[in-house]
């Protein structure tokens, strides 16, 4: 008898409990939605130019953003052509060297070609390591090898450069 009139206690203070929890729930309910709707002119005003602010900085944020693919754009651009200047570099000392290597004959005009147009870009590196050569004239021209190698350095360098100058924003 005694645990039952216990446990009706405890269902009875239970009871009590979630209705007091209920009716303050709804009384700040009913707060804050009269607050709500009750717009104050300071209120409207804040909102306002807290709103005009963010319109600013989008409206800045765009116009910067803008102006950085522009540049980054015209850097690609230039990338693109001084890629296309090494690569042509790289394809005729590449030929010079196939040419040397199969002994080609000196008075071809195609070989005359090549060696008057590369000669610019290998005469920094003439005699640097010597070239082994083979019986019939087969020779590996090593300052050629040298050079590609130091021109695909420099290639590398020049594109490095223009990634300094092109970032890409990681933060809002």
């Amino acid at each position: 008898m005694y645990d039952k009139k216990l446990e009706t206690e405890e269902n009875q203070r239970t009871a009590n409990y979630e209705t007091i929890q209920t009716d303050i729930k709804r009384e700040v309910g009913r707060e804050i939605t009269s607050k709500a709707e009750r717009k104050s002119r300071a209120d409207s005003s804040a909102v306002e130019n807290v709103a005009d602010d963010l319109r600013e900085k989008a409206v800045r944020e765009i116009v910067s953003t803008e102006r950085e693919i522009e540049v980054g754009r015209a850097l690609a651009r230039f990338s693109q052509i001084v890629d296309y200047i090494f690569f042509i570099i790289y394809g005729l000392l590449g030929i010079r060297l196939l040419l040397a290597l199969f002994a080609a004959r000196s008075g071809a005009d195609f070989v005359q070609f090549i060696r008057s147009v590369t000669e610019p870009f290998y005469a920094p590196f003439r005699g640097i390591v010597p070239s082994p050569s083979i019986e019939g004239g087969f020779t590996l021209a090593l300052p050629i090898v040298v050079a590609l190698f130091v021109y695909v350095l420099l290639h590398l360098a020049v594109n490095g450069f223009f990634r300094i100058f092109v970032h890409r924003k990681t933060t809002v």
